[in-house]
């Protein structure tokens, strides 16, 4: 059960929820990191009373300093600041929940601390997955999924005392808001349009991720490293209703699935308090009141995000970099209105055909590639 903990992006929607989970369960918040909302970081502080504030950009954390002047906390910014707030002594878990490649050197430092992380940045384990689990081993580091496709799996594998037993893990999709469209008919799509999601709130980014389906090949290849496991014993399923998180088949031919109503704070809550489950206050599922739930392949043709990366699962190394590095900027781009959404496959495409791979990379070698790929997809 965790004590005390330093959240990483807690303005975002990940971020909020952790706290609202870290309230009901009496868990100190020790340290809590954000990119340059000012306002929010301000209430944030003054309600949770962290010891550690940081803000990623220097104005802003310049003025967040102003208006705590009167509060009991240090306030620091940048890169160091939030690796700072993953360091803190304090803290038993590091909740990192911001958003792309500025997740990963965080999280090594708390993972070389021995510190519990309860991840929700998918792009640590897409860009740097071997890196983080050996080092994870290494310093006997927990780390405990938070997206609900991995806490998911995670759940199903609770009962497993044989790994070799696992057939198959097979990740659920909702399909997002372009389900059944061409990819003509969603070339066209807006912002607006790309950020309705039938079933989940979440940020801008992860939302045009969804209707991509880039943010389901992205688990597909975090689920590789999750769980050391070869892409082959991987699938991915359209499931509209987001009921089942995800399953673990068996080779015996059983079938496990985790369910619950489609709300973030379950997977936070369970990562707050693995192995134990904690009482909760949010409504529990009703299967009496479910409506009929649906599987169906999906169309790898209309969505090509999830088709790369898949191969980039394959080809593993840095490939895999390239692409999550020219999807941020791509999708950057699109919620800038300087493309539109069917230009953002074009545009990772074409990263992946530019830069080169290295199969075997060090940190360095991934934040060049990072660095490239960003790049590439910015021209």
């Amino acid at each position: 059960m965790t004590k005390a903990v330093s959240i990483l992006g807690s303005t975002g929607s990940i971020g909020k929820q952790t706290l609202e989970v870290c309230t009901e369960l009496g868990i100190k918040v020790a340290a809590l990191t954000a990119h340059s909302n000012v306002e929010l970081m301000e209430q944030q502080v003054r309600q949770y009373h962290p010891q550690l504030a940081v803000l990623y950009q220097l104005e802003a954390a310049l003025e967040l300093a102003r208006r705590l002047s009167d509060v009991d906390v240090k306030v620091v910014y940048g890169l160091s600041g939030v690796i700072e707030a993953a360091e803190l002594p304090e803290s038993d878990t590091v909740v990192t929940a911001v958003v792309g490649m500025i997740g990963l050197q965080p999280t090594l430092a708390a993972v070389r601390l021995g510190k519990r992380v309860a991840l929700a940045n998918k792009e640590t384990m897409v860009c740097a997955g071997e890196l983080v689990m050996d080092a994870a081993h290494q310093y006997g580091a927990e780390i405990i999924p938070v997206d609900s496709e991995h806490s998911a799996i995670f759940q199903c594998l609770q009962g497993c005392r044989n790994r070799s037993e696992v057939k198959r893990m097979i990740l659920t999709c909702s399909g997002g808001p372009f389900f059944g469209l061409s990819r003509e008919e969603m070339s066209q799509k807006t912002c607006a349009d790309a950020l309705c999601h039938p079933n989940w709130s979440m940020g801008a980014k992860i939302t045009v991720d969804c209707a991509s389906l880039m943010n389901k090949g992205l688990e597909y290849i975090e689920a590789m490293r999750l769980f050391d496991v070869p892409p082959e014993q991987i699938s991915v399923v359209i499931h509209r209703q987001s009921i089942i998180h995800s399953m673990v088949e068996y080779r015996d031919g059983a079938v496990l699935a985790q369910m619950g109503t489609p709300d973030m704070r379950l997977p936070v809550r369970y990562a707050l308090t693995y192995p134990n489950r904690a009482i909760s206050a949010l409504p529990p599922l009703d299967l009496l009141s479910c409506p009929p739930l649906t599987f169906q392949a999906p169309d790898l043709e209309a969505f090509p995000c999830l088709q790369m990366a898949m191969m980039c699962a394959k080809t593993g190394g840095t490939s895999c970099t390239v692409l999550n590095a020219a999807n941020e900027a791509a999708v950057g781009r699109f919620l800038r209105e300087e493309i539109s959404f069917g230009q953002i496959p074009d545009l990772v495409e074409r990263a992946l055909q530019t830069v080169p791979v290295i199969s075997t990379p060090a940190l360095e070698d991934i934040l060049e590639a990072e660095q490239r790929a960003r790049e590439c997809a910015e021209r």
